[in-house]
């Protein structure tokens, strides 16, 4: 994992009192103020604590020429330390690595069952990274390199599997800052010792491409040129894999982090930081079977997205997770015939057949009609041992493809053969002309029919194509479960006929009530406001964008109704309303501490990234706000009201717009005053709530800060002056840490500045804040815009705490 911080290292660099040689010998033990250097200088070992707690102590490796501090394996991750006084390291007379802490007893230890008796062995850290064990004949008895943690280094030997069982593999730490076992995990494939699993838990998170041989990559990053080989030995008893970099190049490592991305990454010594060279999964329909059975994820385009392959169709345009259907069906017979598509990730549960060659393999598929694809490779020059080709065959639906490059083919069974598909061509051009006489003439007669029927008739005509449009049923008329109905008569029965006593609140859409659907499901009801401003565009509007998003801090659609002039929307019940509610109230605000106001935070700024970059589109909320921020029974915020949110598609990054909507306060200057707005909008809107959050006060507070105009220049003034404490709500001052809150203000300030070019990207932010050693600039002074006058030409509309402003005459 890519350790970026900066931890309490607990090392105390005096020469007269610390051990840094590279030898660890029986007679010289390491406590916990050595240090063990390689000879070289690159790597060293000794005692270290990851956080600011200094209660639990680890041995480790790390980088000792970077300035940052890198760890790189541990050997104690399950076990730390928690009284280092007397803690060591030291070699016993069984020739073993013994760690014990300050009460004797071990921490943890290297097994050696066949050199007991041996005596005089000693350990050396080298410049690969790797801590040996050595006898005094040279032998190696032990080494690091065969117990890796989280990360693989140059020319080390990481063992997938071993007389075909799966070897240990790679584990990430728990967190950022804690190394203990975490749930991601990397290693072989028990079940075929062919490919490489990443494993969330027990499930499948992301998988490798199937081994293959040798690849050889290479590139410049950041000014400085890197060339990888990757190599995946099969030997008689062990399949193993190993990279090495070109003389001279900057330190590399392969990492596996506590998020789930398996990273390569380098070293670059002019910005100080590790630049990522590789990164996987690197899209969304990397994860596994994201795009569905006979989906593939293309990443020859320059945004990856699912795909079908030639002869296959999608089944939802909506939900690509249900992947691709045939447009022709398999049928046994000769008609069948084996399309070619090149540089793929070859699928999941395949049948690995030993000893054939290509036509053998081919007709293996061939004669068998419950066979759907196979797939060929020769690993006569990969170094394998005995069966030096690789047959696989598939028998059920394709999952987990993908298409790159330098890749392999393979070979997909359609259900015609193209001179059979010719002729129903042939046939085609003659019917469809026919049939779209008849459509035409069908069309004209229902155009007449419906012409001569009532307003009241055409209004429930658009209604139910709009309904049909919204999605209530897909192109085969099976229920879309993306976008579930409910009806009204049910809906009336949940909130008592929309009684007062159910009603939660009410906003520029309408009211919102409580309802208990099914007698069991809490729920809440968005009911749109026959007066409200917002009309079938901004319902429409939330339903579909709600609807594809996915992610634990966005509020969840169950599902919609359309009845009459009504128009609902059914969502999850937050019982802890929403953020507002706790925030601004004097008697409920000291509900909010620091610890759950800095989860908030946090949620908030991974939601937002979300909509920003991990989506499939790019999202633009446009009224991030207080009110929009609900809370889950954990105090969880979970982001809501997607009416006004805008889509960005391929390179489009801004917009403009003659209908400025939103929320005067959170709006930025430049949507404000020109209708200008981009991913930069939300996060100046960000910065806004994250410094309502730290102080407690709204964004326009006279009564508070009168000789302010708003908060943020009142909050830029108190940090220019080294005052950001008097800016801290004094319901959570006591007890906050506040270096974390004088942080926090900082990002606000950075994310609130009045040029888009100058606030960070939502990535960023969330690195900020999850990361103490990520830098944070120095944010400009605000220049404060006041509310345009009556004489500006633009009209201001206020319902509830929504404004609405079109500018005129532009």
């Amino acid at each position: 994992m890519d350790m970026v911080y900066t931890p309490i290292f607990i090392l105390v660099f005096f020469t007269s009192l610390c051990q840094c040689n590279d030898q660890l010998t029986q007679e010289k033990p390491l406590f916990l103020k050595d240090m063990l250097i390689s000879e070289g200088g690159d790597f060293a070992l000794g005692f270290f604590s990851p956080n600011n707690s200094n209660n639990k102590f680890y041995i480790g490796i790390w980088y000792h020429k970077i300035s940052e501090h890198t760890v790189v394996w541990i050997a104690n991750r399950d076990s730390p330390i928690t009284t280092p006084s007397s803690a060591k390291l030291a070699i016993t007379n069984n020739s073993e690595l013994v760690l014990s802490d300050s009460q004797g007893r071990n921490i943890w230890k290297t097994t050696n069952s066949t050199t007991r008796g041996v005596t005089g062995a000693f350990a050396v850290i080298l410049d690969t990274g790797n801590f040996v064990l050595r006898l005094p004949n040279g032998t190696d008895i032990w080494q690091s390199f065969d117990h890796p943690t989280d990360t693989i280094l140059p020319n080390m030997r990481f063992v997938l599997s071993y007389k075909a069982r799966s070897a240990e593999g790679l584990f990430a730490w728990k967190g950022p800052d804690d190394p203990a076992t975490g749930d991601i995990s990397f290693g072989m494939d028990p079940t075929s010792n062919l490919q490489g699993f990443c494993w969330n838990r027990t499930l499948p998170y992301f998988r490798s491409f199937v081994i293959n041989g040798m690849s050889v990559t290479g590139g410049t990053y950041h000014g400085t040129s890197i060339i990888t080989i990757e190599t995946t030995i099969n030997t008689r008893d062990e399949v193993y894999y190993m990279y090495t970099v070109s003389p001279g190049s900057p330190y590399a490592r392969l990492s596996l982090d506590y998020t789930g991305k398996l990273r390569g990454l380098s070293w670059n010594s002019t910005t100080s930081s590790w630049a990522v060279i590789s990164e996987h999964p690197s899209a969304d329909c990397d994860l596994y079977a994201s795009c569905g059975p006979f989906g593939y994820c293309d990443h020859v385009e320059a945004i990856p997205t699912c795909q079908c392959p030639d002869g296959f169709e999608v089944v939802d345009w909506l939900n690509f997770s249900r992947g691709c259907r045939r447009k022709e069906e398999l049928k046994c017979g000769k008609e069948n015939y084996f399309t070619t598509m090149s540089n793929m990730k070859v699928p999941d549960n395949f049948l690995h057949i030993r000893n054939r060659s290509f036509d053998q393999c081919a007709a293996e598929c061939t004669r068998n009609c419950s066979c759907v694809a196979y797939a060929y490779a020769d690993l006569s020059n990969a170094g394998a041992v005995g069966d030096t080709s690789r047959c696989l065959v598939w028998t059920g639906d394709l999952i987990d493809m993908g298409k790159a490059i330098n890749l392999e083919n393979l070979y997909i069974r359609l259900g015609k053969s193209p001179d059979t598909v010719q002729k129903k061509s042939k046939l085609l051009k003659i019917l469809l002309p026919i049939i779209a006489c008849l459509l035409l003439l069908s069309f004209a007669a229902l155009a007449w029919k419906c012409k001569r029927r009532g307003k009241q008739q055409k209004k429930k005509v658009q209604k139910r194509m709009m309904l049909e449009y919204l999605g209530s049923t897909d192109e085969t008329g099976n229920k879309n479960t993306e976008f579930p109905f409910v009806s009204f008569n049910d809906i009336v029965a949940a909130t008592d006929n929309f009684s007062d006593s159910n009603m939660l609140g009410k906003g520029g859409f309408g009211k919102v009530y409580k309802g208990m659907l099914d007698g069991t499901k809490e729920v809440a009801i968005k009911r749109l406001s026959k007066n409200s401003g917002q009309g079938t565009e901004e319902f429409r509007n939330e339903v579909v964008l709600i609807a594809k998003l996915q992610h634990k801090n966005l509020v969840k659609l169950l599902g919609c109704c359309i009845h009459e002039d009504e128009k609902l929307l059914v969502y999850e019940y937050l019982p802890n309303k929403s953020l507002d509610y706790f925030l601004f109230d004097s008697t409920r605000k000291s509900m909010l501490q620091w610890s759950t106001r800095f989860k908030i935070i946090q949620g908030v700024a991974r939601g937002i990234m979300y909509l920003h970059q991990d989506s499939r589109l790019t999202i633009i909320h446009r009224d991030l706000k207080a009110s929009n921020i609900l809370l889950d029974k954990e105090m969880s915020p979970k982001i809501s009201d997607f009416g006004m949110a805008r889509i960005f598609c391929g390179d489009q990054h801004k917009a403009n717009t003659n209908r400025v909507v939103g929320t005067y306060g959170y709006m930025s200057p430049e949507y404000a005053m020109e209708g200008a707005f981009s991913i930069k909008s939300d996060t100046y809107s960000f910065g806004v709530l994250l410094l309502e959050i730290v102080s407690g006060m709204k964004i326009s507070s006279p009564h508070l800060i009168m000789d302010f105009p708003n908060l943020i220049v009142y909050a830029w003034n108190l940090w220019k002056d080294g005052k950001t404490e008097d800016l801290v709500d004094p319901s959570v001052k006591e007890n906050c840490p506040f270096d974390e809150v004088s942080r926090c203000i900082h990002i606000g300030l950075l994310c609130a500045q009045d040029s888009p070019n100058c606030r960070p990207l939502m990535s960023t932010v969330v690195l900020m804040l999850e990361s103490k050693a990520t830098p944070v600039p120095i944010p400009l002074q605000p220049v404060y815009f006041a509310r345009t006058g009556r004489g500006s030409g633009n009209k201001v509309l206020s319902m509830n705490d929504m404004s609405l402003t079109e500018l005129e005459g532009r």
